[in-house]
């Protein structure tokens, strides 16, 4: 980051549907990653927080010479994507840069997700009696950061599948966080793969950030093609995870997906929403796959699918 800089916080709150797709958008034009956060609002009754169904998804753009072409390019992708689906209007607010890393951490605590998993900032230590898996981020890298339901039934799914020693795949890895849980659950090896050069970074730095040992994972740019093609260590493996928006998991299925998994192996796929999901278990089953699981947070759903013996 810049010394002495400001910042300007570009913020759209929409609905659940269209969430992953602004970030998308929002990530080509921000410095250091994206927030993607659920709204809450308190209940008087409840006495707490209570989700809104709206998600809230923001970033930082550096105040400089490229500021204003970068705003425009912004609104223009942001329009193009209007002539597709309603989309919110982006609010814009300076950030002092003193109160720049108190406006991001503000975003970030510790996250407990499913039975066993902290997920923990990469600024928070955790209590001396703390019993969970730590999971590590710095969430000024990459999307993925723990916050987004998609990332917690993930994880969810990955406690309750994964086997001692087990070589896995996280296809579209983002910031790493898939990856090193799977390592700290007892996985023998990970390929961690994405078609941005920024998630491979993140993906390694969030890796040291946890001192998982370099060799337990291998990384490189790409996806189901370069996986296929022998350009990794290995084509199969026995737990294959995929946490991506549900149309480009219809495009990987197209490429081979199932290919990737071992006979009788795992799938978590995860980036549906649920009108999504019947077309997600038809491309499924055609590549040999039976759901065996599904988990679901507010609209968002992720699946677990098995790969049958051929015949």
């Amino acid at each position: 980051m810049q010394e002495n800089a400001h910042w300007v916080e570009v913020k759209l709150v929409s609905d659940g549907e269209i969430a992953e797709a602004l970030a998308e958008v929002l990530g080509r034009f921000v410095s250091n990653g994206i927030v993607v956060e659920t709204v809450t609002t308190y209940d008087a009754h409840l006495h707490e927080n209570v989700p809104t169904g709206e998600i809230a998804v923001s970033g930082y753009l550096t105040v400089d010479s490229q500021l204003e072409d970068k705003k425009r390019k912004l609104e223009e992708a942001l329009w193009h994507m209007s002539q597709i689906a309603p989309i919110p209007q982006a609010t814009y607010t300076l950030v002092q840069d003193e109160n720049w890393m108190a406006a991001w951490k503000k975003h970030y605590t510790p996250i407990s997700i499913g039975e066993n998993i902290l997920i923990l900032p990469a600024w928070h230590e955790p209590e001396p009696e703390e019993e969970r898996v730590i999971i590590r981020i710095n969430p000024a890298m990459a999307f993925g950061t723990g916050t987004h339901p998609t990332t917690q039934l993930s994880l969810k799914l990955l406690e309750r599948y994964i086997k001692p020693d087990q070589h896995v795949f996280d296809i579209g890895c983002g910031s790493g966080i898939l990856s090193i849980a799977a390592l700290k659950m007892g996985a023998q090896h990970v390929l961690a793969v994405d078609v941005d050069s920024t998630a491979i970074t993140s993906t390694l730095e969030n890796t040291a950030l946890n001192n998982i040992d370099s060799q337990l994972i291998e990384t490189g740019i790409g996806s189901v093609n370069e996986i296929l093609s022998g350009k990794f260590e290995r084509e199969q493996a026995p737990l294959v995870l995929v946490n991506i928006l549900a149309t480009v998991i219809l495009k990987l299925f197209e490429q081979g997906l199932g290919q990737t998994v071992s006979e009788g192996g795992t799938l978590l796929l995860s980036g549906i929403l649920d009108y999504q999901e019947a077309d997600i278990l038809n491309a499924a089953q055609n590549a040999g796959f039976t759901r065996i699981d599904l988990l679901q947070q507010e609209d968002w759903i992720s699946l677990a699918m098995v790969k049958h013996a051929e015949k």
